[in-house]
């Protein structure tokens, strides 16, 4: 990207509209499975989600609920009463001809969130829909012929569809929105977010304009992107492109371009659709719905602690940094896992080092989520009690919690098994201070010289003789002792 800089006055303009897959039992208009990810193909089907003449939908309810509750978390208004409305469009994914959608009268409208401490970010709306079904494109290996398989049992599963406002102004700032969104989601406990899966999916609509220009430039939709980091670069492609187009005399076409990971480029599709070309009309299988205040407010006492609100907990309750509490509550598991070991009695501060630190390395290391490792959090509150009570040092520890992580084995038993018993008896250390000082007569010397840092080589010296048993505090005091009498 660095070689198609272009220096412009524009300003970038772009909006998010993300699909979050919800975490309900069955699907949303029928009683079909929602589990479609684990079942064999076409094994979650019925007549309504493979879309037979005369089958019903009936909506579900929890997926209405997990709506409102999203919306009310959003700052958004609800509305008092929503209805379907049929999307027509024709696609080899969707069964009907149709998908059952919302669009005059949605669930939830003209809300925010929060970016920072600073942004809010506008949400038009938030709506109900169904996914469509699953295509696999194969080539065949005999003839080199390309074709498509279809699996229906995503199709019918309930999609939550939420409008952001065009209020984001960088690529930066978009992935920022889509994690603050995602965690969000995942605080409610509706949906698992995971974009890799396609349970959390994001289109955007990206437009440039003159810096200080009023209106909005035109817009091109982007599409493809499953990933925060595919967010990012297709954004950031996407801007230059419109800065290059202009730059040259041309002009911004209206479109839905692909976003091209392995290429690093988006790709025009097609032209952009409107709202009309959709000939969008109610739904005549499913009455309107009435969304009584009394509801609401049921749901709204149903609203856990949310993101930033444990955020500015943690900071209060436990004294941590700002930067340590983001950290911790970048995900609802994380935070859970965070309080869970203090319930063992450790230090938070101690806690809350640990985990972003160690435990994230190792969690990064393999790619997986802090509610898989086996190391659970009595595990690691034990592991911070055995360095406070002098039993390992930190060295040792670190290598505990590796063993544990990898195996989950108890932390007390792999200090038997490993041999990683901290030695802080002060005749043990005495021979292998000796030798450290015996050994080193430069080390030796430049501490008398003054130069106390050299202290820290000795000690080390001393660490690497004991394999790392030592107690380093003991160590440090000693050596300082023994140096110091001998003048």
């Amino acid at each position: 990207m660095a070689a198609r800089n272009v220096v412009t006055e524009y300003e970038t303009v772009i909006g998010l509209e993300v699909h979050a897959q919800l975490l309900t039992r069955t699907k949303m208009f029928c009683g079909c499975k929602a589990d479609y990810a684990v079942a064999p193909a076409n094994t979650r089907v019925c007549p309504v989600c493979l879309g037979l003449p005369g089958a019903l939908p009936v909506a579900n309810h929890t997926a209405v609920e997990y709506t409102i509750i999203t919306g009310l978390a959003l700052n958004c208004q609800i509305a008092e009463q929503t209805r379907f409305d049929r999307k027509n469009y024709f696609y080899p994914d969707l069964m009907k001809g149709y998908q059952i959608s919302q669009y005059q009268m949605p669930i939830a409208r003209s809300g925010w969130l929060e970016l920072g401490d600073d942004q809010r970010i506008g949400v038009t709306r938030v709506h109900l829909e169904e996914d469509t079904a699953k295509l696999f494109h194969r080539v065949d290996s005999a003839t080199g012929r390309s074709y498509s398989l279809v699996d229906v049992n995503r199709a019918g599963v309930p999609l939550m569809e939420i409008v952001g406002e065009p209020d984001l102004r960088s690529p930066v700032d978009a992935r920022e929105y889509l994690i603050a969104l995602r965690t969000l989601l995942q605080f409610l406990g509706i949906s698992s977010g995971n974009m890799e899966e396609g349970a959390f999916r994001c289109d955007a609509n990206v437009s440039i304009r003159p810096a200080g220009q009023a209106e909005f430039g035109t817009k091109v939709e982007i599409k493809n992107m499953n990933s925060f980091r595919a967010v990012y670069r297709a954004l950031e492609y996407e801007v230059i492109r419109q800065q290059e187009v202009l730059a040259g005399g041309g002009r911004i076409e209206q479109e839905t371009r692909g976003w091209d990971d392995g290429a690093g480029v988006t790709r025009g599709q097609r032209s952009k659709e409107y709202a009309h070309d959709y000939r969008y009309f109610p739904e005549p299988d499913l009455p309107p719905l009435v969304i009584s205040r009394e509801w609401v407010e049921q749901i709204r006492a149903r609203v856990p602690e949310l993101p930033n609100q444990r955020r500015a907990r943690f900071v209060e309750q436990f004294v941590l940094s700002d930067y340590d509490a983001r950290l911790l509550t970048s995900s609802r598991a994380t935070a859970d896992y965070f309080e869970e070991t203090l319930k063992f009695g450790v230090n938070p501060k101690a806690a809350a080092n640990w985990m972003t630190g160690e435990l994230f390395r190792l969690l990064n290391a393999v790619g997986i989520e802090i509610q898989q490792a086996k190391t659970t959090p009595a595990d690691l509150a034990a592991i911070i009690k055995l360095v406070e009570a002098g039993k390992v040092n930190q060295q040792s520890a670190k290598a505990i919690l590796e063993r544990s992580f990898q195996d989950g084995e108890l932390p007390d038993r792999l200090v038997e098994v490993l041999g990683l018993g901290q030695i802080s008896d002060e005749a043990a250390l005495t021979k292998a201070i000796a030798e450290a000082i015996a050994a080193n007569p430069q080390g030796v010397a430049d501490y008398k010289a003054g130069k106390t840092q050299a202290i820290g080589f000795l000690v080390g010296q001393v660490m690497k003789a004991t394999r790392g048993k030592a107690n380093p505090g003991v160590v440090n005091a000693l050596l300082r002792e023994r140096l110091d009498s001998a003048g």
